[in-house]
């Protein structure tokens, strides 16, 4: 266990300098804190993009194609994945551009996105269109409530579900609350996609597959990994409490890369709120968060939490617990509490939660 002392995590310090690039933008972007995120979307376009092209280019050497191949695979997967799919979140949470220059809005995911395998329009519609209305609920299609949230085979169903049928009963669920504006923005990405991508196959399968497939199949594979993790212990009795049914992870490096990320409770206390205010809320509201029970981890972050998970690891999960307002005495008490909130929740009309073990 540890004790809540200090954070780590950024939030917002104005610059004292400023340069000709940063005052430009920040007349273009809505909030002046997101200015980060124009320069990590400048980084990607002119390091993605250009090795996409080589890998699409006729003619190319061979050891050239392999060179720009695996380049791109890294920067990718492990430089800017996490860190372009969280501005992916905080941007369809709040607008980025302003009103003038609303167009620009349309950048990250019609034209960045599709390099990461997110298809266009789908994460907004999944995740601002359903997610959070339902709050991880039985009516969110992503939901892990009726899941055994330490079990491998169990995460091998929830993600073989989403893969085979997400889109599909995402499309239902909007088609059911009569969102078709939603229903549209849904469908038509994901076929222009998969459209693109099939006809960019018969151009070249090997640039094809290094672009756009493989990077498709890797983001929807982490994005289940994190909201598994991030909704992993769940209060039977209060499953619709964000401080019951989701959790927080602080002063891990983490924070610094995928912009405060780790801080899962409060973004669904309020959604909207930005990405630098979220340590300053947890300090702020600490006695909610022991008031409603909820689980805060040090040090580690969504991935750490969905391994220790899957291969039963509660001793490395009590090591990182948070023990905000003393209320366990040891790390057998905490592993007790943890294995609660894994538990299998299933939800009938006789009895609306009913936890199973």
């Amino acid at each position: 266990m540890k004790h809540f002392s200090q954070l780590s995590d950024p939030v917002f310090v104005k610059s004292a300098q400023e340069t000709y690039l940063d005052r430009l933008f920040k007349s273009m972007i809505k909030d002046e804190r997101d200015l980060p995120f124009v320069y990590l979307t400048l980084q990607i376009t002119f390091t993605l993009w250009p090795l996409a092209i080589i890998l699409y280019w006729p003619g190319v050497n061979n050891w050239i194609w392999w060179a720009a191949a695996i380049a791109y695979q890294f920067l990718n997967n492990l430089t800017f994945k996490g860190p372009f799919g969280l501005m992916l979140h905080c941007t369809s949470h709040r607008v980025f551009f302003e009103k003038k220059y609303h167009l620009l809005n349309n950048y990250l995911p019609w034209f960045i996105g599709p390099l990461f395998g997110q298809t266009p329009e789908t994460y907004y519609t999944h995740h601002i269109g359903m997610h959070h209305p339902e709050n991880n609920m039985p009516e969110d299609e992503s939901s892990t409530m009726a899941f055994q949230r330490d079990s491998i085979r169990s995460f091998a169903n929830y993600l073989g579900s989403f893969v085979v049928v997400g889109v599909y009963n995402l499309a239902r669920y909007h088609l059911r609350k009569k969102r078709s504006k939603l229903f549209v923005r849904l469908v038509r990405g994901e076929l222009l996609f998969i459209a693109a991508c099939i006809g960019l196959s018969f151009i070249n399968f090997p640039a094809t597959l290094v672009v756009f497939i493989l990077p498709y199949a890797i983001s929807r594979v982490i994005m289940m990994v994190g909201n598994w993790a991030q909704h992993a212990f769940i209060s039977a009795t209060e499953p619709d409490n964000p401080y019951k049914n989701s959790i927080t992870c602080i002063n891990t490096k983490y924070n610094h890369k995928c912009w405060n990320d780790g801080y899962h409770i409060s973004h669904h206390v309020k959604p909207n709120m930005h990405w630098t205010e979220h340590p300053v809320f947890f300090r702020e509201t600490l006695a909610e968060y022991i008031s409603n029970d909820a689980i805060v981890f040090d040090g580690i972050h969504f991935l750490h939490v969905w391994a220790y998970l899957m291969g039963k690891r509660y001793d490395l999960l009590a090591k990182h617990f948070v023990n905000i307002g003393d209320r366990f005495q040891t790390d057998a008490e905490v592993i007790s509490f943890l294995k609660q909130r894994t538990r299998r929740i299933i939800s009938t009309p006789a009895s609306p939660v009913v936890a199973a073990a």
